[in-house]
């Protein structure tokens, strides 16, 4: 009984905290970010992030497939283009990559 008191109390600090709201904000912007390229690639990609201290370190672009007439700087200007607009800051690195897929037999 006493440890669900202390889980409840930790929760109930948490949501007073901004954590929570930053957490759910960056996750906004990851899916717009995704939702931009998507509408300027024809592609939606998955778009992963690493925050660390404040700083965004990282962000990951990952095509489900290569992305047929676009040449690769289009690509690194557009991912650059919706991350600047999305989370409000450049990242240290922005990784774009493409899932390649095992040919069928």
């Amino acid at each position: 009984m006493v440890r669900l008191a202390a889980i409840v109390a930790f929760a109930l600090a948490l949501t007073g905290c901004d954590v929570i709201n930053s957490a759910k904000d960056t996750f906004k912007n990851a899916t717009a970010t995704a939702e931009d390229l998507e509408a300027s690639t024809g592609v939606k990609p998955t778009v992963g992030f690493n925050w660390t201290n404040g700083r965004l370190v990282q962000v990951t672009v990952t095509y489900p497939q290569l992305v047929e007439g676009k040449p690769m700087p289009e690509l690194v200007e557009a991912a650059r283009t919706a991350i600047r607009k999305e989370f409000k800051q450049d990242p240290e690195n922005i990784v774009l990559g493409f899932v390649i897929r095992k040919p069928s037999a």
